[in-house]
């Protein structure tokens, strides 16, 4: 006698469970929808000796160092919650004899390839050999979905990145300490990649308040005076909600035309510079309805320059871009609905 099918999905989600990762978001999410959702910690995938973690690393195409057993255990928490879909994030750790086994217990296989494959900072043998794998991926770039195709992925769609209303709201400094610590003209929150270094080089050179949250900001002499450390999403709130405007960049090295920041800045509420590519057009419209687009560091520094002195504008484009994002289904819960949705479920 055949298996009934389920009248609702549940899932095993394959992610990093921090609060800034979509892991966590579409974990939340899934709860939030009343499914059955298990969470599989990707980065114990990652853990082990240095030297074994360097080997796997640098000569063995970006590996994880426990691929094998990590995927082991998420096969085993297959068998053990009989999930309808499995949904990875990014280069989950997950060989190709893994997904063939899930995929014959009758587990919708799901990537949200967070990271572009190619990029050589990521570029991993082992994950593209198990990428035609999975029953359907979605991509949140539109420049890799033709390579995906050709790369033997069965079905692929472009699905943007999201916000998470509960860690992206509006929570800006409160106290006089508080205003003293997170006020500044523009406030960046990323890691500093060569390509941002080139965009706020020389807004920190032209005197204006820069505040720089992430990794390495501090290894470049001509960002360190403005580097704040790592922010986590509390931080996050009260710096963006402090600055007179936030900038949003993209990763050129990762093909991308938005990126997580697009949807969690204006959730939080911000005036923002918005590197100008044809995703943010689609997504925030003609210029100075909702967003400032910048198409170089030197205009970053003009577009600023007349925004700091036109309140009553930036308010506008604060409110404008907030409500644009808020009213709209950006939501993980809403990118998780869309997922489950071509897996069947309605």
């Amino acid at each position: 006698m055949s298996t009934p099918r389920p009248t609702k999905p549940s899932v095993v989600i394959v992610g990093d469970p921090g609060e800034s990762h979509i892991g966590r978001h579409l974990d939340r999410a899934a709860r939030a929808l009343g499914l059955h959702v298990a969470l599989c910690d990707v980065t114990s995938a990652h853990a082990g000796s240095r030297v074994a973690k360097l080997v796997n690393w640098r000569l063995r195409g970006h590996r994880p160092n426990r691929l094998r057993p990590f995927s082991r255990h998420v096969l085993d928490v297959c068998r053990a919650n009989h999930p309808t879909h499995l949904i990875a994030t990014g280069l989950a750790a997950l060989d190709q004899t893994t997904l063939r086994a899930i995929g014959a217990m009758g587990i919708r296989r799901i990537n949200f390839l967070t990271d572009d494959p190619w990029n050589a900072l990521h570029y991993s043998p082992w994950f593209l050999r198990g990428i035609g794998e999975y029953d359907r991926v979605f991509s949140p770039r539109t420049a890799n979905l033709a390579d995906l195709r050709s790369a033997g992925c069965r079905a692929v769609d472009y699905l943007p990145f999201a916000y998470a209303p509960d860690v992206h709201f509006s929570d800006p400094p409160q106290s006089a300490d508080e205003s003293a610590r997170f006020t500044s003209d523009l406030v960046f929150i990323g890691g500093a990649d060569r390509d941002r270094v080139r965009w706020l080089r020389p807004l920190i050179a032209a005197g204006f308040r820069v505040a720089l949250y992430g990794g390495y900001w501090d290894r470049f002499a001509d960002t360190r005076t403005s580097a704040l450390g790592m922010a986590d999403p509390s931080m996050a709130r009260k710096a963006i909600g402090g600055a007179a405007v936030a900038l949003c960049l993209v990763r050129h090295a990762n093909r991308d035309g938005h990126s997580m920041r697009t949807f969690e800045v204006p959730a939080i509420g911000a005036c923002m510079l918005v590197e100008d590519t044809d995703e943010h057009r689609a997504i925030f419209g003609r210029s100075r309805a909702a967003v400032e687009y910048v198409t170089s560091p030197r205009d970053a520094v003009d577009r600023l320059g007349a925004l700091l002195s036109q309140e009553s504008e930036r308010r506008r484009m604060k409110e404008n871009v907030h409500q644009l994002v808020r009213s709209r289904p950006h939501t993980w819960s809403d990118r998780l609905e869309t997922m489950l949705n071509a897996g069947g479920f309605e």
